[in-house]
């Protein structure tokens, strides 16, 4: 099957899920110093939520430049990422609102792990169906940052019982361990276009 309605409708979704993370933001109820203080967190956890969504759709964008075709189990691998996807604005706010509390805090780390192995699991559903000897399979090789992603996230999740800010931290430093886009799929993306000039 093409992938072009996969990836369009992926795109649909997700624009949607910033959209919904974008109206949670409130205005501070004072305009004060104070009062852009009091709404910073919920501010911050915006910020970080958009930086999640984005690597997942700049990475999903990149993931299906490597991608032959789709059949219906690589369709619903998909679609589970995208349900974890909008979970976001969800989690997000209520962190926020919550000031950060404990449990709040470990939904939110335990949407962002269940987003890294739906990602995950997508690539191996991916990789099943086009074969070990497919591009994705060759540009991903072991996936080591894929496979420590995982217990790590685990891991914050735990540490938000002890220490909210503890789990954010490792949360944002994920973030930015993700934030550039696989460099194995474009150095192969730029070998492929090499080859045919």
């Amino acid at each position: 099957m093409n992938k072009g309605r996969l990836e369009s409708f992926s795109d649909g979704v997700i624009s949607v899920s910033l959209t919904l993370m974008l109206y949670q933001i409130q205005l501070p109820a004072e305009f004060t110093w104070h009062g852009l203080r009091m709404e910073a967190p919920h501010f911050l956890g915006y910020v970080l939520s958009f930086i999640y969504v984005g690597i997942y759709w700049n990475n999903h964008h990149h993931l299906f430049q490597v991608v032959g075709g789709i059949n219906g189990k690589i369709m619903w691998a998909n679609l589970n990422l995208l349900f974890w996807l909008t979970m976001i604005p969800i989690a997000t706010t209520w962190a926020g609102k919550s000031d950060l509390l404990a449990l709040p805090t470990a939904l939110y780390a335990l949407v962002l792990f269940m987003c890294a192995a739906s990602y995950w699991a997508l690539g191996r559903t991916i990789i099943a169906q086009e074969g070990n000897g497919s591009a994705l399979a060759h540009t991903l090789g072991r996936d080591l940052k894929g496979k420590l992603s995982l217990p790590v996230y685990a891991l914050a999740v735990g540490v938000s019982f002890c220490s909210s800010i503890a789990a954010f931290v490792i949360l944002t430093a994920m973030a930015a361990l993700w934030f550039v886009p696989d460099a194995r799929i474009e150095r192969y993306l730029r070998e492929q276009a090499d080859q045919r000039k």
